[in-house]
């Protein structure tokens, strides 16, 4: 059957027109541009750094290492008294060995006492020796250096096993552990030179993976207990000066200075703190390289 050409004539005045396009969506708000500042343990520093810049109170982060991660006169092993000067002074602090054993003196030179790094503790130490001859011990001042060395931190440890930038949780309980949770630190301080080619020599094996510069400073302090007391004022003394300059970089670059040029301006700096420092302490030889983590 054939339409009806009225309907037709029709259709155009009586359909539906089409519904109109939906209006565009309002313009978002700006993605605000991440920000990669972070600290040298990969910790977000931003905050940390704009207190420096109002409270001035920036404290840079140390290691110190000798030979068997012990105080006072046993084989050149100063690394805990500067721990514990660094300590008391707020600093942030750890410290390690670099012989491939702790070596105490024994009962006579051929018989040293031996214990591993990392796995054995001071207290441990102390209550042994106490039960093999307090009397010996004690009067060669082995008690009295562990006694204080557990108070201090729980044990020794390698550098060589050292895994920097690893977070530092278990050792919360350690003197001059809070600012160095994240495993990282500004600089090294060694107090023997053997033990300074040690961890030069090891950071050059790792191969910077973090790619974060560090400063190796050596001071050679005599093995003797009276060295050792002078050697521990000297590095505090060298630690003042060293955040000092660090503040005074921080303050002139801004809150994130340290990441806008405070860094590099710190670290040329250091040469010239460094030859001021020995001219006040002309009795203890110093070295120093800056070297990458």
């Amino acid at each position: 059957m054939a339409a009806d050409p009225r309907i037709h004539r029709l259709a155009p005045r009586t359909s539906t027109p089409p519904n109109p396009p939906p209006p565009p969506p309002p313009p978002s708000d700006p993605v605000p541009e991440a920000k990669t500042v972070g600290g040298l343990d990969g910790a977000d520093d931003e905050t940390q750094h704009a207190d420096v810049a109002t409270e001035g109170s920036y404290k840079l982060r140390f290691c110190t290492v000798c030979a068997s991660n012990q105080n006072r006169q046993f084989q050149n092993i100063q690394s805990m008294e500067a721990h514990l000067r660094l300590s008391a002074a707020n600093y942030p602090v750890v410290s390690f060995g670099t012989g491939s054993l702790v070596r105490l003196p024994g009962p006579t030179i051929t018989q040293p006492n031996v214990y591993a790094f990392n796995t054995t503790s001071y207290d441990s130490m102390y209550k042994e020796l106490e039960g093999k001859d307090q009397r010996l011990y004690r009067a060669n001042g082995l008690l009295n250096m562990l006694e204080r060395n557990r108070g201090v931190k729980w044990g020794p440890e390698r550098w060589q096993d050292w895994r920097v930038g690893a977070p530092r949780l278990s050792h919360r309980q350690d003197k001059g552990s809070s600012g160095v949770e994240g495993g990282m630190v500004d600089v090294v301080i060694t107090c023997e030179e053997r033990c300074w080619d040690a961890v030069v020599d090891d950071l050059l094996n790792r191969g910077s993976p973090l790619n974060r510069p560090v400063h190796i400073i050596n001071v050679d302090i005599k093995d003797n207990h009276e060295e050792a007391l002078v050697g521990g004022k000297a590095i505090l003394d060298l630690a003042d000066s060293l955040s000092k300059a660090a503040r005074e970089e921080l303050k002139a670059k801004g809150p994130l200075g340290w990441h806008d040029g405070g860094r590099s301006g710190f670290d040329e700096r250091v040469p010239d703190l460094l030859a001021e420092w020995q001219e006040r302490w002309p009795q203890l030889p110093a070295l120093w390289t800056l070297a990458w983590f």
